[in-house]
């Protein structure tokens, strides 16, 4: 699925700080394709059955973490599941700050035992959509993220929510995402065109192995013209005007 660049928005005094991870904005163009790619994760997902699905990229810098929250959002807005979002890149754990919510206690603290499952959620704006942030970050997640602990959290959350979205680590710098490969049902891989090396990511693809990717996401795709959109779909899109 190709879409636009995404990328976090700047913070606005007097808004609340999750706008930063609000990148659909006021483009009918933009906000159509977005909802183009939900549409067909979501069509995946219900064919295939999966619950637990993480997204994942080549390295960072890629438009990982706000593709999967603007995929939460949408999915969770539609109101047809009850959607989870977990932030599962412990050692960056930038997920609440992009959210606005407390990052701590979070993920690190329920794995190490010392917060229970209650503790760590967060509600969200988006009606539907619970958030549990990544937590302290800390230096070497693997043991964490390999041991029993969180193959019994992953249990217990597939059981309560329709859909669990990770956002991981990139593949490349870090073995952190392989400890996950048979832990969820798919993965989601971002690309960002002209950005990622082609042989990166064609490592990250064999890493994460055919059978797991569930597809992969297009990111930085030059956008058409409103005229090119309007020559073959009339009015249905058109630019909002800026006051």
């Amino acid at each position: 699925m190709n879409i636009q660049f995404l990328k976090r928005g700047k913070d606005r005094p007097g808004e609340p700080q999750d706008r930063t991870y609000d990148v659909l904005g006021s483009d009918p163009m933009f906000v159509e394709q977005f909802k183009n790619l939900c549409s067909r994760f979501e069509y995946r997902i219900d064919a295939l059955n999966h619950k637990v699905v993480a997204v994942t990229s080549a390295i960072a810098g890629e438009g990982k973490s706000v593709s999967c929250v603007n995929i939460a959002r949408n999915l969770a807005s539609a109101g047809r599941k009850k959607v989870l979002l977990v932030d599962v890149d412990l050692r960056k754990s930038d997920l609440a700050r992009g959210l606005g919510i407390p990052p701590v206690p979070g993920l690190t603290e329920y794995l190490a035992g010392s917060a229970g499952m209650e503790e760590i959620l967060r509600t969200s704006v988006a009606p539907g959509l619970s958030v549990i942030p990544g937590g302290l970050r800390i230096a070497s997640p693997w043991e964490f993220l390999a041991g029993e602990r969180f193959r019994a959290f992953l249990k217990e959350v597939r059981d309560r929510y329709d859909l669990v979205l990770l956002d991981t680590p990139p593949v490349i710098p870090v073995s952190d995402t392989q400890a996950l490969r048979d832990l969820v049902d798919a993965f989601i891989l971002v690309c960002r065109l002209g950005f990622t090396p082609h042989l990166l990511f064609k490592q990250a693809m064999e890493e994460v192995g055919e059978k797991k990717l569930l597809g992969v996401v297009l990111n930085g795709v030059e956008p058409q013209s409103e005229r090119y959109y309007q020559r073959y779909y009339g009015n249905y899109y058109t630019k909002v005007q800026k006051k």
